[in-house]
């Protein structure tokens, strides 16, 4: 199929995503006992299942700022696995993996589930994300695990708004105002409002 075929297809598929498969996603590890038939992009390698998986970028059209990947993992194996790596083929972006909870590696436990995205939820970051995605694209995302390696599929891009509001990446806060630096000079050699005259001045003064 070719590549402007996945993007109809994923589009088609994208404008039928329904509450109830958010709603399996932030069910943790019993989502799968749901049995919800995901909406988005979704794939089987050895044990590993992935579903769900979308690009959410800022929810202002032209924003600049990072995007996120967001995902369930299912590991039906008997042996943990770890998330290495999320990469973006065919772009420069770096996306940068945090754990829900800790400073660990994203772990990924036997016969259980880790969801990326939304909130006190492990989360994949694209740093560059205005730049790599781009809002009706499918953009191939490359999930690399420890023992079953690269898992593919090519993932919605879509803003942070409507259902993707809460799993989307944050605003970016607005810069300071900038502060003057120093404080104006006080001019030298004149005599000032206030100023003690000295000198010639003082002693004219004394007269």
């Amino acid at each position: 199929m070719s590549r402007s075929l996945r993007r109809g297809a994923l589009a088609a598929s994208a404008l039928v995503i329904s509450i109830a498969s958010l709603a399996a996603c932030g069910a943790g590890n019993d989502a799968q006992t749901l049995g919800v038939r995901p909406d988005n992009a979704a794939v089987s390698v050895d044990d590993v299942k992935i579903q769900n998986a979308i690009v959410i970028t800022q929810p202002d059209p032209g924003a600049q700022g990072p995007a996120v990947v967001s995902a369930t993992i299912f590991n039906n194996g008997r042996t943990p696995q770890t998330l290495d790596a999320i990469t973006l083929p065919g772009t420069n972006a770096k996306v940068q993996l945090k754990a829900g909870e800790g400073n660990g590696p994203i772990t990924v436990p036997a016969n259980g589930s880790v969801i990326i995205g939304g909130k006190d939820n492990a989360s994949a970051t694209i740093e560059n994300g205005h730049e790599a995605a781009k809002n009706g694209d499918a953009q191939e995302v490359v999930f690399k695990l420890s023992r079953t390696g690269e898992v593919k599929l090519d993932a919605f891009v879509v803003p942070a708004s409507g259902y993707f509001k809460d799993f989307g990446p944050t605003e970016i806060p607005k810069p300071p105002a900038a502060s003057p630096t120093g404080s104006p000079a006080t001019p030298t050699g004149e005599a000032g409002h206030g100023s003690t005259p000295s000198g010639e001045a003082s002693h004219a003064a004394g007269h």
